[in-house]
């Protein structure tokens, strides 16, 4: 009988030692970003394993590059993506909050009470936070451009472009609403239409917005330059081709031995005489701009064909990605031709200008599409698509631009599927501990303990603010409970003055989205 209860007690030992690992590793790695949280927050410099350096303070950036090897530290880094996937800020926030969540878990865990029933408690007060959030917020309206620009302002203030925000935010707010129908009653944006090009050169505030266009990130091939290739072609026809412009060659390695020179004329005559052919069918058609998908089995074009092309007055865009033909052909409304054969008028597709515009700062062009026609009988709402041409003076900026632009455009995203704002500054996270604390007063039994305890942890996050921003985190906690017990739900952390402030007054706000999907991913995570 001994025997049995020294095996069950190891067992249970053993057990316990497994949890109390699980709950060190994913603290470990909560703790490793948490100085990263919000505006004060400071940036974390990475050297990757190729030696390349990454300054960035998005959580799941920062995570994503990290070699976290024990599985609940790996959990808490999927944690951290799928938060940028469902609301695209918040990601820091996210891994934070179940880090604290988890040491009370320890704190509960260690006074008896079986992790079934915790885990059934959290999920129970994440709910309940979330309909308390859900209270305390307001509606927008998508043609209350103010306030969507106030939302994406607050997202990239912690972001290491936030000097910059004066030009992300519109084009963030625009880029999004771009893609939305007349009537605005979209539930979802789907940001793959939006495409981001990044150049090298200048500086931030040189991005721009083409909401109407397209920019191909190479410029024209011009290497008949001499023949009159055109750099700028007014009301442009597109026509976009998959097949080679280049003399056919046969499935298998062949040799062809020339015995004399009249051979080898008759050999360059009847190439030649091939490729006008090619040319002439695409000038039959009225193109005057002619992009070319890149070829692995041969030659896409030769020095022949772009000379040719030059001298019919056509501007020529070589190597074109097959993932971009999509893209390309959804927003000039072209289709792509396969074949000479199916080379006719009814495949092109239409600009108002198409310019080859070298890039200032850099030693590169690009090619410009401006006013793309919309055809009224292909002109769908699905066939919406923007770009966005990106600059900085290093490549590190520009993908750290890059990341803040799109946490700009997942936060209108954000508000186009659930249309309230609410306040920020750790305001909400408050506002659903006091909601949780009152309630648990209530509460009898393990629950009480378990629902007190949450909101224990949801507190973390007005901490870390208010210890990032070089306040005292204890004092300015205090201030803010007794701020939210008043009846002040807007009350949050002004880290610029050092105290409590309504938030809504200061235009500190974020979509609800934000907030209800960070408490549910992180106590599902922690459940």
């Amino acid at each position: 009988m001994g025997m049995t209860s020294g095996e069950t007690h190891h067992e249970r030992s053993k057990g316990k030692d497994v949890r109390t690992s699980n709950i060190v590793a994913a603290k470990a790695v909560a703790n490793a970003v948490r100085t990263s949280l919000g505006p004060r927050g400071m940036d974390k410099l990475l050297q990757l394993a190729n030696k390349e350096v990454l300054i960035s303070n998005d959580g799941a950036t920062i995570l994503s590059k990290m070699k976290v090897l024990h599985p609940a530290g790996k959990m808490l880094v999927e944690l951290s993506q799928s938060q940028d996937i469902s609301a695209g800020d918040g990601t820091t926030t996210v891994v934070v909050l179940a880090g604290a969540l988890l040491e009370a878990c320890d704190d509960l865990l260690n006074k008896g009470i079986h992790p079934t029933q915790i885990a059934t408690s959290f999920l129970r007060a994440a709910n309940y936070a979330c309909e308390a959030l859900q209270e305390a917020s307001k509606p927008v309206d998508l043609t209350d451009r103010d306030s969507l620009l106030q939302a994406v302002e607050t997202c990239l203030s912690s972001k290491v472009v936030a000097q910059n925000m004066d030009v992300f935010a519109p084009i963030a707010v625009d880029s999004v609403l771009a893609l939305l129908s007349e009537d605005l009653t979209d539930v979802n944006v789907d940001l793959r239409d939006i495409r981001i090009v990044e150049q090298l050169g200048g500086t931030v505030e040189d991005s721009e917005l083409i909401p109407d266009g397209l920019v191909i990130p190479k410029g024209s091939n011009r290497a008949a330059s001499g023949s009159g290739a055109p750099a700028t072609v007014p009301d442009a026809k597109i026509l976009l081709i998959q097949y080679c412009l280049s003399a056919p060659k046969t499935d298998m390695d062949n040799n062809v031995v020339v015995q004399d020179y009249a051979a080898m004329d008759r050999i360059l005559r009847e190439e030649r005489k091939y490729i006008l052919n090619q040319c002439k069918i695409i000038k039959k058609t009225g193109c005057n701009v002619l992009l070319i998908q890149k070829s692995i089995l041969r030659d896409a074009y030769n020095e022949l064909s772009l000379h040719f092309l030059a001298k019919m007055g056509i501007l020529v865009l070589t190597d074109i990605e097959r993932t971009d033909v999509d893209f390309i052909c959804r927003t000039v409304h072209c289709t792509p031709v396969a074949h000479p054969d199916q080379c006719t008028p009814q495949k092109l597709g239409h600009a108002e200008q198409v310019k080859d515009v070298w890039m200032e700062g850099g030693s590169n062009k690009v090619v410009k599409f401006t006013g793309v026609a919309k055809s009224l009988d292909t002109y769908k709402t699905n066939d919406k698509t923007v770009t966005v041409l990106l600059r900085g003076s290093s490549r590190v900026v520009l993908e750290e631009a890059h990341r803040s632009l799109h946490d700009a455009q997942c936060v209108v995203r954000s508000l186009v599927q659930q249309r309230y704002l609410i306040a920020g500054g750790g305001a909400p996270e408050a506002r659903a501990a006091f909601c949780l604390q009152q309630q648990s007063v209530k509460m009898t039994g393990q629950d009480a303990y378990c629902w007190a305890a949450f909101a224990e942890a949801l507190a973390v996050i007005p901490y870390t603010l208010a210890e990032n921003a070089g306040m005292k985190p204890i004092q300015v906690v205090t201030d803010l409970r007794a701020q939210h017990a008043a009846g002040n739900m807007g009350a949050g952390i002004n880290v610029k003055s050092g105290k409590v402030s309504d938030m809504y007054e200061l235009n500190v706000v974020q979509p609800l989205k934000v907030s209800t999907s960070a408490i549910q991913l992180a106590t599902e995570t922690v459940a």
